[in-house]
C-alpha cells in the first residue's frame, strides 16, 4: 500500500492542475461512497472493516475511521507506556525505564513504530522517560573486608 502511495504522489507531483483536480473530485466521490458504507455497518462489522489492513487508510483518509486516534494508540502499545496526550498529529507517551540504556532505546523506537503502523495520521511522538528513585547504596557495603574485623 506504501508503495502504491508514493507512486501516486510522485505522479500527482508532475501532473497538470486538471489532472489534480480530477483526482480530488475522484476522491470525494469514493469518500462519499464509503462513508455511506460505514453508515450502514453495525459497529463490530465497522471494527471488522477497519482492522484490515487495506480498508483502514482509506476509512483514515476520508475521517471514517471508527475507532479514535487515542484507542488505537493504546491498544497498539498495550501496557507498555501512558498516553499522556493525543493532539492534533502529536502523541505524548510515559514509559519507565528497564534494563540498560540500549534496551530502552530499542523500546522507544518499537513505541514510535506501533503508534505509526495504528495511527498514521501521527507524525510526532514524544516519549518522556520517567525518571523513578534511584537505589542508594550505603557506603559501607562497599569496603572490601579482607578478614575478620578487629574488637
Amino acid at each position: 500500500m506504501d508503495d502504491r502511495i508514493a507512486r501516486i504522489e510522485v505522479m500527482l507531483d508532475e501532473a497538470g492542475p486538471d489532472a489534480v483536480e480530477l483526482v480530488r473530485e475522484l476522491l470525494d466521490l469514493y469518500g462519499e461512497g464509503l462513508a455511506r458504507v460505514m453508515s450502514v455497518l453495525e459497529e463490530e462489522q465497522a471494527a471488522r472493516l477497519a482492522a484490515d489492513e487495506s480498508v483502514a487508510p482509506l476509512l483514515l483518509l476520508h475521517d471514517l475511521h471508527p475507532v479514535d486516534v487515542r484507542a488505537r494508540v493504546e491498544a497498539a502499545i498495550g501496557g507498555s507506556a501512558e498516553v499522556l496526550a493525543v493532539e492534533d498529529d502529536l502523541v505524548r507517551l510515559r514509559v519507565r525505564p528497564a534494563g540498560c540504556r540500549s534496551s530502552s532505546e530499542a523500546a522507544t523506537s518499537a513505541l514510535r513504530e506501533a503508534v505509526r503502523a495504528a495511527a498514521p495520521e501521527i507524525e510526532h511522538v514524544d516519549i518522556e522517560v520517567e525518571r523513578g528513585e534511584t537505589p542508594l547504596i550505603p557506603v559501607e557495603s562497599l569496603a572490601v573486608r579482607s578478614g575478620p574485623r578487629a574488637p
